[in-house]
């Protein structure tokens, strides 16, 4: 890396930089002007306000740099080269038989690695977030209660209710788990206090997962009714039977229901699937007990070509940064919204037609944008290598 690199690097580092924070605190000014006593109320006495603060609005600012990064990345590069130009210094850098291309080099290596930082934090750190990610100062501990959303198991033949959801630690409060296949003597319903998610292996070597359910109302004496094997696979689990269980893993008084259906998939909340990973997404996806909507599968879809589309994005603005014609820069900065609003109908338009299942498949609406998007992405890399 020449110095004129490291020059312009920085210079597109900083800018990056200075219209993220300026975004941020924006943001953390309007929400700390109407809920900051909220916030301070959740901290422990004598904890420092700035630990406080950054505890509540740290994972809101890597959302916000989720959503913005690639917006920002492409003013910072109509800006650094708005500012080169202004100084005299690209038109110097020209003259020297230097073409746009190469000036341009490390500003878009720099974009790829945002776009990828990006996508780390899309993918690893925003869904520990997510159940907190509600902007309300009584979730800063990040246990939150939810309402649960009824889903019912195709394969087990149980719909699973509840009065709570309590994601972070798999327990729901006040469960119903009604039960639409042949479970012998249990009946149609399980009531209890608690349901909690958690893997069992039984004494035949095969493990399950489900909810161990404490404090049974219904039915009555579950400790004296046996558990539910279909001669397949064991169904429901309690405290008589052959499944050979740990004592200590089912008390009196509590019953093992067996089902595919983990807590993230009872959430109402819309972060429990805005802010999945691709690997969660695709496990929803794939789990054979719960039907998934068109909307999912694009959302999944719409995942996997972000971070290539992000940079098909940056890349789109190239011309505008060459600027061959003379144009004024807030004459730029207007084309590259134009650039960006058309960017975002494109992917809303094809979004919808794959959610409603209209003309395309779920996964080719998806990909879409990229493949329009794409190609003509590369054509301007290209155009600029030799201007």
């Amino acid at each position: 890396m020449t110095r004129i690199d490291r020059y312009v690097l920085v210079l597109f580092l900083r800018t990056v930089l200075v219209s993220f924070l300026s975004l941020a605190g924006i943001f953390i000014v309007f929400h700390a002007f109407t809920s900051l006593d909220d916030v301070m109320g959740q901290a422990d006495p004598g904890e420092s306000l700035v630990w406080v603060l950054a505890g509540f609005y740290g994972p809101y600012l890597l959302l916000l740099f989720d959503m913005t990064g690639a917006v920002i990345t492409l003013m910072a590069f109509l800006f650094t080269a708005g500012w080169l130009r202004r100084t005299g210094e690209l038109t110097a850098t020209l003259s020297s038989g230097i073409s746009h291309g190469r000036i341009l080099r490390s500003m878009v290596i720099a974009s790829l690695a945002i776009i990828l930082v990006q996508l780390g934090i899309r993918e690893i750190l925003l869904p520990k977030f997510r159940d907190s990610l509600d902007m309300k100062a009584r979730n800063l501990s990040g246990e939150i209660e939810q309402a649960v959303s009824p889903t019912f198991d195709q394969v087990a033949g149980v719909l699973i209710e509840g009065d709570a959801l309590w994601v972070g630690r798999g327990v729901i409060d006040g469960p119903s788990f009604r039960l639409y296949a042949d479970f012998g003597d249990i009946g149609d319903i399980v009531m209890g206090q608690t349901a909690r998610w958690q893997t069992v292996t039984t004494g035949d070597g095969s493990v399950h997962q489900g909810y161990l359910v404490s404090g049974v109302s219904r039915p009555e004496a579950i400790g004296g009714l046996r558990s539910i094997h279909d001669g397949q696979t064991w169904k429901l689990l309690t405290s008589v039977g052959d499944a050979e269980l740990d004592p200590s893993t089912i008390a009196p008084g509590e019953c093992f229901i067996i089902t595919s259906v983990p807590p993230t998939m009872l959430e109402t909340a819309e972060s429990g699937t805005r802010l999945a990973s691709v690997v969660e997404l695709g496990d929803r996806i794939r789990n054979p007990a719960v039907e998934s909507s068109l909307a999912l599968r694009v959302l999944l879809h719409e995942r996997i070509v972000r971070a290539p589309l992000d940079f098909a994005l940056v890349l789109l603005v190239l011309p505008l940064v060459v600027n061959a014609g003379g144009r004024k820069l807030f004459v730029l900065i207007g084309s590259a919204f134009g650039i960006v609003v058309t960017f975002f109908a494109l992917k809303t338009f094809a979004g919808t037609l794959g959610s409603n299942g209209l003309l395309v498949t779920p996964a080719v609406a998806a990909w879409i944008p990229l493949l329009v998007i794409g190609p003509l992405a590369y054509v301007r890399l290209k155009a600029v290598q030799t201007v």
